[in-house]
């Protein structure tokens, strides 16, 4: 049988799917042949609240700030702007912390798009190869001189997300039970996270963190990643820097200077 009538209808079938103005599609019909325009919108809203629900699921912290009916309201828009293109709900929603900034509605809370971005990260940590991070002491017998020279391999898990805003204490406090008190805004909060065993962890870098680390994630030296965060945080504690990201699983292998 060929195939293009079925791609036909199923093409026909999605396209009003997320957006209840259209009407459904002439090729939807029920028993005897008739029209089944009420039993598409039945599909069409189960289709939408399993969406809305994905993204709810994916944003907790989002929706609890929000509220459910306001999250509901924004998720919506969203996915009638964005509807999905994989069939794993669990990749839904990565455009989600974009429209977050451009909401409207969200302008009073500008900090809420960066706190998605860091619910995005912690699920793609979460969904990341399984690697072994460097040990401790993994620096330990290198020789000073060749420190500068060195390369790590990142963690498939690791994540950055930089933010103007205190993102990373309003992250924590929403994914945490309990009340959430007054939390000002307006420090600067970069996050790291990682997921060196089983569990994502989520962390707040120091000044110059954040660079230090991004730089060696893109496969710079130990020595070039320092300089840049020294320029940006000139008392930036390279030592504790480098000490703090191996701790939390952000590499799995060093390579000489010559291996880069």
């Amino acid at each position: 049988m060929p195939l293009e009538p079925h791609i036909s209808y199923a093409a026909d079938f999605a396209a009003a799917l997320l957006d209840p103005a259209r009407p459904a599609p002439s090729l939807v019909t029920g028993p005897n042949g008739k029209a089944a325009a009420r039993r598409y919108d039945v599909y069409r809203n189960n289709v939408t609240v399993s969406l809305i629900a994905a993204l709810a699921a994916i944003y907790p912290a989002v929706q609890r700030i929000t509220g459910a009916d306001f999250f509901r309201a924004m998720a919506r828009f969203h996915l009638r702007e964005t509807p999905p293109t994989s069939p794993l709900l669990f990749d839904y929603g990565r455009d989600f912390p974009a429209f977050i900034e451009r909401y409207p509605h969200a302008q009073a809370l500008p900090w809420l798009a960066d706190v998605a971005r860091i619910e995005r990260a912690w699920l793609d940590a979460y969904h990341a190869a399984d690697a072994s991070p460097l040990p401790p002491a993994a620096l330990a017998g290198i020789a000073p001189d060749q420190l500068a020279g060195l390369t790590l391999t990142p963690h498939p898990a690791v994540r950055i997300v930089r933010s103007p805003f205190s993102t990373v204490t309003i992250f924590a406090a929403n994914r945490a039970d309990g009340p959430v008190h007054r939390i000002d805004a307006s420090a600067a909060e970069d996050a790291l996270i990682t997921r060196p065993e089983f569990d994502v962890v989520v962390r707040l870098l120091p000044p110059g963190g954040a660079t230090f680390a991004s730089e060696l994630i893109a496969g710079r030296s130990l020595g070039d990643a320092a300089a840049s965060a020294l320029d940006e945080t000139p008392d930036f504690d390279i030592a504790a820097g480098i000490a703090g990201l191996i701790d939390a699983g952000a590499f799995t292998s060093v390579l000489p200077g010559d291996a880069a």
